[in-house]
Order: C-alpha cells, then structure tokens, then sequence
C-alpha cells in the first residue's frame, strides 16, 4: 500500500512515520508540508492512503481534496476540535486527534486494512467538504492552467452554471470549478451572492442598477457593464437583500 504524510508539523509526520513502520507491506512514497505538495505528490505517485492534516498553511486539507479527481482513502490527523469532527466520522476512514497514541493509530489502520478492497474514499465525501464552508465565506480554490489559484471571494463577479461545472467571473478570468450553483448558493453568505437565475448566482456589490429587459422580464447590470438576466423568482429575492 502507497501512503503519503500530508502535515505542515515535521514532528506530527515523524510519528505517523514511526507508527507505520510497524507495517511492513506500507510504502511511504512521499511526505508534504502543505496542500500544494500534497496536490503534486497525490498525482505523481497515485497512493492507497494519505494521512491529512486540516489546518496548514496556503490551502486547507478540504481544499486540496477538492483539488483531486481520482481520491485516495484519507486518515486525517488534525487537532481540531473532537466535536467538529464527528461531523466527518462517515465520510473518511478515520481521524487522528493529535497527540495520538499507537493503539489509537492502529485503530485507524485497521479499518482502512478492512476496506481496502472496497470503495470507501472521499470520494463519496461530498458532506464533508460541504461541512467546511468558513473557507468558502473568504475564498475559492480552483486548478486553473496547471496551478492552483486562491480566488478571494470579494474579488468574484458573478457565478455562472457551465454543465457539470460553475464558472466563476473575476476581473482578472473566468475560472472553472466542478461544483454546483446549488453547492455555491448555500456555502456562500446570501447577504453577498444572491441567485438571480437558475444559471447565475451575483456579488451584490457589484451590481450597478437594474433594468426592464423587455415587458416582462429584468436584467442587472453589473459595474463592468455585463448584463445578467434576472428570473421570476431571483428578482424578488434579490430586492429583498438590498431592501428595495
């Protein structure tokens, strides 16, 4: 089994080094300081298991798991608090509350070793990367040319459905991200990003004025000049957040 060590705490990875030494057929193919490695090392090697810490440096453990298309099964290893946790306790094969001691590792590795020929991953994790929203309150993590880019949230136009993706408009370029409008409606603030129409989700401040399109429907009309069609339903809604 291929295992990679994904902690920005040199001492942290030490241990999980030293517990799995006990496991002769684990192969450490790689240890990472933070989620960019983590990115880089998970598509160069393809492991079994990672071992993910949550809070590190550049991107969260989330984010650079939204960041992988074909998942490895994850073991986090995380001081955040026992409670929140729970919330991820169907999702993963385990988490590790640091400091944790080799009995409770073993534990871990146990049920990953039981579901190893099953398809118990992140892959079927979609609630618990939905679970960690804060984030997505300040900024969004895309792939963009072979790079990882941090989109801030203040800097976001509007959000645009594109099939099975959601284009995300910025100033600067339109980036692709393969989520939802829905996932995006419900992680965002709603005082913030309104959905305006099934296809469109907007930044409040960002908006200009609003407009009869024709005798029946509305547009809005961004401060960069693009026009965004306002539905039935997404025009009252969006009165309702600016108070008008």
């Amino acid at each position: 089994m291929k295992v990679i060590i994904i902690d920005d705490e040199p001492l942290a990875q030490s241990i999980v080094v030293h517990y799995l030494s006990f496991y002769p057929n684990i192969e450490i193919v790689a240890r990472c300081n933070d989620g960019f490695e983590g990115v880089k090392a998970i598509m160069q090697y393809q492991p079994d298991l990672i071992f993910l810490d949550i809070q590190m440096p550049k991107i969260t453990g989330f984010e650079m798991l939204e960041l992988i298309e074909n998942k490895p099964k994850v073991i986090f290893t995380t001081a955040f608090d026992e409670y929140a946790l729970k919330a991820f306790d169907q999702n993963a094969i385990d988490y590790l509350l640091k400091p944790f001691s080799q009995e409770r590792f073993d534990k871990a590795m146990q049920k990953c070793l039981a579901n190893n020929d099953k398809t118990l991953s992140v892959n079927n994790s979609e609630p618990l990367l939905n679970t960690s929203n804060n984030e997505l309150e300040t900024r969004v993590v895309v792939k963009h040319q072979g790079n990882i880019k941090i989109i801030q949230t203040v800097d976001i136009l509007y959000l645009e459905a594109y099939d099975d993706y959601v284009k995300i408009h910025t100033a600067e370029n339109v980036f692709v991200k393969k989520k939802t409008m829905s996932y995006f409606e419900q992680a965002f603030n709603p005082k913030q990003f309104v959905r305006v129409h099934r296809s469109f989700i907007i930044q409040v401040n960002q908006i200009n004025k609003m407009e009869a399109n024709d005798k029946e429907t509305m547009v809005a009309i961004l401060k960069n000049g693009t026009k965004i069609p306002l539905s039935k339903t997404g025009y009252p809604k969006l009165k309702a957040v600016l108070g008008i």
